[in-house]
């Protein structure tokens, strides 16, 4: 699986190594983190990844991603889905930043590539959520193109929709049949 590029980052598709290395706080040869990555949620990211990929075989595309800056290729956080779409089309995503990255519109710039590759993907819907006191998490949802969707006691939720090319196509059809 290939990186993905954006103006300012690569979105690179965690290998089991690589998250294996995460986990131990190690990093690879080829690595260059930032102060404070791996954080937990990273951690627990990879260990999501790793346990997936010995139960259900690589989850790829649709697994975890490191968010490395293109200027000098440091990891400074990690994003990516929760599993591949289920049976509406839709994923749920998460994604975090080292303290000393954040404030500079990386987590939209990351989200929004990710966004942007779900959609490539096939993927009609994407969901997120975040602590109702993050409120930084949620202009980067709002940012990327995320929705406010609903909240309960502890999160907000948030969600983009596109809809099914082949829905739009037999809408046209009815329409110019008609």
């Amino acid at each position: 699986m290939e990186d993905l590029l954006t103006q300012r980052l690569v979105l690179h598709p965690l290998t089991v190594e690589e998250a294996q290395s995460l986990m131990r706080k190690e990093p690879g040869e080829h690595s260059h983190w930032a102060p404070g990555y791996p954080a937990v949620a990273d951690i627990a990211g990879a260990r999501r990844h790793v346990e997936t990929c010995a139960a259900e075989g690589d989850p790829q595309p649709f697994g975890a991603w490191e968010i490395r800056r293109r200027e000098d290729f440091e990891a400074i956080g990690g994003l990516g889905f929760h599993g591949p779409p289920d049976e509406e089309g839709a994923v749920t995503i998460g994604y975090g930043l080292v303290p000393v990255a954040q404030g500079r519109g990386y987590a939209t710039e990351a989200l929004r590539g990710l966004l942007r590759f779900a959609r490539v993907h096939g993927v009609r819907q994407v969901r997120g959520d975040t602590d109702r006191g993050n409120i930084a998490s949620q202009r980067v949802m709002v940012a990327a193109g995320m929705e406010p969707v609903g909240e309960d006691e502890l999160l907000k939720y948030y969600a983009v929709r596109w809809p099914d090319t082949m829905d739009g196509q037999r809408a046209r059809g009815r329409r110019e049949a008609g």
